[in-house]
């Protein structure tokens, strides 16, 4: 801090002060409507493939799960740890093997569909916004 011969004052700030004020000043610009779009524009093409990670990944495990209990049926003594006929487990366990199969085959194609449809219901905002932060 110095004295001027005007009377005022001089104040110099830290570095870590100047980015502090750098920040603050960046809140207040219109420097924020640019980025809050770029945000946005991230969140909305992240939220496509989000939902159609979760079910495809749900619907992959729940297959791997009824899989396993197949094959568990099949490959060991669980039939008579469970109190079912010992000629019951293995038609049953290849039965819940194929039945597991099916949605552990199907997860990945439904994974494309919801990936397609989303991506076609949030096309126009993701236009609009992209068309906004080219300009």
């Amino acid at each position: 801090m110095e004295n001027k011969n005007n009377g005022g004052f001089s104040y110099t700030y830290s570095a870590r002060e100047q980015e502090e004020i750098r920040k603050i000043r960046k809140k207040y610009t219109d420097n924020e409507e640019k980025e809050d779009k770029m945000e946005r524009l991230r969140r909305l093409d992240g939220k496509v493939t989000q939902k159609a990670q979760t079910v495809s990944l749900t619907l992959g495990i729940v297959g791997t799960l009824i899989l396993g209990v197949g094959l568990s049926l099949v490959m060991s003594d669980l039939g008579e740890i469970l109190g079912s006929h010992r000629d019951m487990a293995l038609p049953l366990g290849i039965l819940l093997g194929v039945v597991g199969c099916v949605p552990v085959c199907f997860a990945y194609p439904i994974y494309h569909r919801i990936v397609k449809r989303e991506r076609k219901k949030i096309a126009p905002e993701i236009l609009r916004l992209t068309d906004e932060l080219m300009k």
